[in-house]
């Protein structure tokens, strides 16, 4: 969800401005994604290295992300949407962990839409984490280095209840990944438009899940036919 701050600037309004109307976004977004066949939705938040940013922003986006629970979660559990989140908790407030634990727990029955937000998510640091985790168990006698497989990888990982994502989508023209899903994006379609996020709308997600449905993924094999 990569331009809420240029989207402010351009404005000549603060950063944290954009980062308010992007949060209106999302929540329009997620309410669109159940008619168009949308079922599992992650969100990039907030990564590893958005902590390189002026205190001020940092903590009005913890702010956000605090009121956006506290406001939302009526209406998510209304929708039937599950919410749950990716990312190293540990250096975030603990309010806004009791907050995050509080409405994975009362949305974990709902199947309407499931909606994961990477908060203090980065790919790098989660396959640090998960490989930390797999060379104590090879360093303790138990796991055998040849049971580490692809699958029990994936296992360890933040998303290891999450499918691997189909498509991924940035908005504001950048064209890079920017450390988001290395491993569960290794066959995910990409969709790269010039949009700032807060001005991303259903309309233009539409048109992008469109063109989507018209690709053929073979994943490493030959088209059909």
């Amino acid at each position: 969800m990569d331009g809420n701050g240029r989207w402010a600037t351009n404005r000549g309004w603060p950063r944290l401005v954009g980062h308010r109307k992007g949060a209106e976004r999302v929540k329009e977004i997620v309410r669109c994604a159940p008619d168009l066949g949308i079922r599992w939705l992650t969100i990039y938040a907030f990564s590893t290295e958005n902590w390189k940013r002026s205190t001020e922003e940092v903590v009005g986006l913890m702010s956000i992300f605090a009121r956006y629970i506290e406001r939302e979660a009526d209406r998510l559990a209304a929708e039937g949407v599950r919410m749950r989140f990716i990312g190293d908790r540990s250096p975030l407030n603990p309010r806004l962990r009791a907050l995050m634990a509080g409405i994975e727990a009362r949305t974990a029955g709902f199947t309407r839409l499931n909606l994961t937000v990477a908060i203090n998510y980065g790919g790098r640091d989660e396959l640090t984490r998960a490989m930390r985790g797999l060379a104590a168990d090879v360093a303790a006698g138990r796991l055998a280095p040849e049971a580490v497989t692809d699958a029990l990888i994936g296992s360890r990982l933040d998303t290891a209840d999450l499918p691997d994502p189909d498509l991924v989508i940035r908005t504001s023209g950048e064209t890079r990944t920017s450390n988001y899903l290395l491993w569960q994006a290794a066959y995910a379609e990409y969709e790269f438009t010039p949009t700032l996020w807060p001005d991303f709308s259903p309309a233009e997600l539409a048109q992008i899940m469109s063109r989507f449905g018209n690709r053929e993924r073979r994943y490493g094999g030959v088209a059909s036919g």
